[in-house]
This record gives C-alpha cells, sequence and structure tokens, in this order.
C-alpha cells in the first residue's frame, strides 16, 4: 500500500509551491476549501449515524425508566443526567465552578476541555454543559476528518481511510464523543499530531506543530502525554538528516506532550501544594487504581460473573480484540502507530480495574486503522458495521441506565 499510489495520494496532499507567487494564493484557498468539504462529506453521515444511535438510545432509557420506575439506586438520576453525567459532570462542575469548591478528586481531570469550555460559556445565553457539548461533538467531527485524511496519506488507501472512520464512529465506546467528554477533543489532538509529525511525501515534518499539539493533548487527557513514543521514534529516524539548528525543534517535539503534563502538574503544586495530586488521585483504586498485574485484573474481572457481576465481565473479550488488533497495527503501519497503541493499551491494563477500557482503547484510534485494514471485501465490512453499531447502542443504554462506567 505503499507504493505508487501512496507516492500519488501523498502528493496530492501537498499544498501549492509558495514560487507560485501571490496571485495563486486564492485558487490555493479555494482548493484547500474544495479539499476540505469533501473530507467533510466522507466522516459526515457516519458522524451523524453515531448521534442517531446514541440520542435514540438515550430516548429509549428515559421510556424504560419511565415505564419499570426501576428500584436500583441511581438510575433515574443517571438517565436524567444524559449526555452530561458520568465524567461530564465533573467537566460541567469544573467549566462553571472551577477546581477549587469541587475538592481534590476534581484534580483527575486535565483543564483544556474545561477551559474550553468555560471560555465559550463566556456567549451570552450559552450554558456551561451546552457548551461542553457543542465543544466535543465538533471536536469529535474535526478529529474524525484528521483520521481520514491521515489514514489516506499514510496507506494511500481512500477505502481504508473511509471504513477506519466508520469503525471508529460505531465503536461500542463511541458514544462519549457524543456526551460532554474530552475524548473529542483529545482525537483532534492526537491525529494532528501525526499529521504533523508524518507529512506528505517530499515535505518535511512540522516539528513545532508537533509539539504544540503534544501540549494540548497532554493537558486535555492524561493519554495525552503518549504522545512522546510516536515523535520520540519519528525523532530518531529524522536526527542524523536534521541540521543541528532544526534539532531544537525536533527536541520540543518529543517533550511536548511531556510538557503539557508538568503545566498542570506545576498548576496543582501551586493550588494544592502537591505536585503529584492530579497522579495520585487519578490512581485510586475507586478510579483507575495504581499499576497492577494485567493478567491477575483479568482473572478477577472474568470471575466477577460467578458473582452476578457482569459489567466487569464485558472488559475480558475486548482486552483480548484490542491485543490481536495491536499486533496487527505493528504489521501493517509505520512504528509510530504501533509504538503509541501500545503505550494506551499498557497504560488502560494497568489499573487494578478495566471500568473504561473500551474508552481508553478507542483513544489508540491506529486500532481502529488497523482493524479497517482487516474488512476490506465488502461481504465482510457490511456486518462488522451492523455489530458495531449494535454494540454501540448497547454499551450507551448500560451506561445511560447506570450498569457500566463508560
Amino acid at each position: 500500500m505503499t507504493g505508487a499510489v501512496a507516492g500519488e495520494t501523498r502528493q496530492a496532499d501537498l499544498p501549492s509551491s509558495p514560487a507560485d507567487g501571490p496571485g495563486s494564493l486564492a485558487p490555493r484557498r479555494s482548493e484547500l476549501l474544495r479539499r476540505g468539504t469533501r473530507v467533510l462529506g466522507k466522516v459526515l453521515v457516519p458522524w451523524a449515524v453515531t448521534r442517531v444511535v446514541v440520542l435514540g438510545t438515550l430516548a429509549l432509557a428515559h421510556l424504560i425508566v419511565t415505564r419499570t420506575h426501576p428500584s436500583a439506586p441511581g438510575v433515574a438520576f443517571r438517565v436524567h443526567q444524559g449526555l452530561l453525567g458520568w465524567d461530564a459532570g465533573w467537566y460541567q462542575s469544573i467549566a462553571g465552578m472551577g477546581y477549587g469548591p469541587l475538592g481534590h478528586q476534581s484534580l483527575r481531570f486535565f483543564p483544556l476541555f474545561p477551559l474550553a469550555g468555560r471560555g465559550l460559556a463566556l456567549l451570552p445565553g450559552v450554558h456551561d454543559g451546552a457548551a461542553l457539548l457543542l465543544i466535543a461533538n465538533l471536536a469529535s467531527l474535526v478529529g474524525t476528518a484528521l483520521l481520514f485524511v491521515l489514514v489516506r496519506r499514510e496507506l494511500g488507501d481512500e477505502g481504508v481511510a473511509g471504513r477506519s472512520v466508520w469503525l471508529l464512529s460505531l465503536a461500542p465506546a463511541a458514544f462519549t464523543f457524543v456526551m460532554g467528554y474530552a475524548e473529542g477533543l483529545l482525537l483532534v489532538c492526537t491525529t494532528a499530531c501525526f499529521l504533523a509529525l508524518r507529512p506528505a511525501r517530499g515535505r518535511r515534518p512540522a516539528w513545532w506543530w508537533a509539539a504544540g499539539f503534544g501540549v494540548a493533548a497532554a493537558l486535555t487527557r492524561p493519554l495525552g502525554v503518549l504522545l512522546v513514543l510516536p515523535a520520540a521514534v519519528e525523532a530518531v529516524r529524522a536526527w542524523g538528516a536534521t541540521p543541528g539548528r532544526r534539532r531544537v525543534a525536533v527536541a520540543a517535539a518529543v517533550l511536548g506532550p511531556l510538557g503539557g503534563l508538568l503545566i498542570f502538574l506545576g498548576w496543582a503544586q501551586v493550588a494544592v501544594g502537591d505536585f503529584f495530586e492530579p497522579l495520585r488521585v487519578q490512581t485510586q483504586g475507586r478510579h483507575h487504581g495504581g499499576l497492577s498485574d494485567p493478567f491477575r485484573t483479568l482473572v478477577d474481572d472474568a470471575r466477577g460473573v460467578l458473582h452476578h457481576h457482569f459489567g466487569t465481565a464485558l472488559h475480558v473479550p475486548w482486552v483480548v480484540v484490542v491485543l490481536a488488533l495491536l499486533v496487527v497495527c505493528w504489521r501493517r503501519l509505520p512504528a509510530a502507530y504501533g509504538a503509541f497503541a501500545t503505550g494506551t493499551v499498557l497504560m488502560a491494563l494497568a489499573g487494578t480495574n478495566l471500568d473504561s477500557f473500551e474508552r481508553y482503547a478507542l483513544s489508540a484510534f491506529p486500532l481502529v486503522v488497523g482493524a479497517a485494514t482487516l474488512i476490506g471485501r465488502r461481504e465482510v465490512e457490511r456486518p462488522v458495521l451492523v455489530l458495531a453499531g449494535t454494540l454501540l447502542a448497547g454499551y450507551a443504554l448500560l451506561s445511560f441506565l447506570n450498569l457500566s462506567v463508560p
């Protein structure tokens, strides 16, 4: 896939040369607009389908609660929260009040997403929750479009790019892209960073842009710091051929994600007097938990079926699927993709529980690209997408009914 077709696609991604002169500025803008519109046309349908499925599932959850009046604690409350339930409620509170009134537990939510919501909510008539939902959904649209461009450029295959978009949109955890979660903004940062690190053929990496997106990703979610891995892979490849002056930019791309993390931890030191408090809260047992043996965690979650804890057991088959896709990533995609996906999966497996495993794994977007390379035949693609959409609705319903942690 990386032969002549890929070369032609990468060349097509290139803007016109600056040597074309000032008079060519308008045609270049027109061409960029045309390409952007075409890409949006490719991703708008799967993006919209996801929202139809999730909103329809939320309506079903409301109907179930209205008709059955469940006695289980928290069900009616969770359904009432809707798209601002679970972690989205924390983001909404941070956007509205800041971290101070919410206590140390709020520090496990990194600041860029709620800050963006707070800024948008300054507009007249825009509520904190509406601002977060708008940002989350628009960011997921932009991130999905960037994924399409990245895969098409990387593999030279528009079919794989389209399937990647559909798989990302219909993955079981993709309902969090519709909720007030930071995953959409993280997707923008990670795909944009990869586009900067691995440009079109004949172009140099945009190291400073990669550094900026790395900082933004690490300020959005803890997983964003893992962009240091693909940046390091690309830096090693380019170091020998990079002039001394430009090596500063290469180093910045590698250190950018770490810089974003240090910014937030430094703020925590000033605000609460503890540099590591955000990480300490995140690794508490009732959240992701501290480092543990992933095999023991898998066995414990599988045994949950014996004690009627089916929610925990649901994670086990997905761990198997994700590990298989990780092998596919290393075999079919460049090393930078495998490194990022591996780091993300290991972090997802490292805790004392597997809550939110599917959502963490979805942040490793190379996994869906690897899956897209496996379902090229139409007789395989259609059943897989139908199954994915069904599971998306099922997992969303379990989450809305307070039966599964998204």
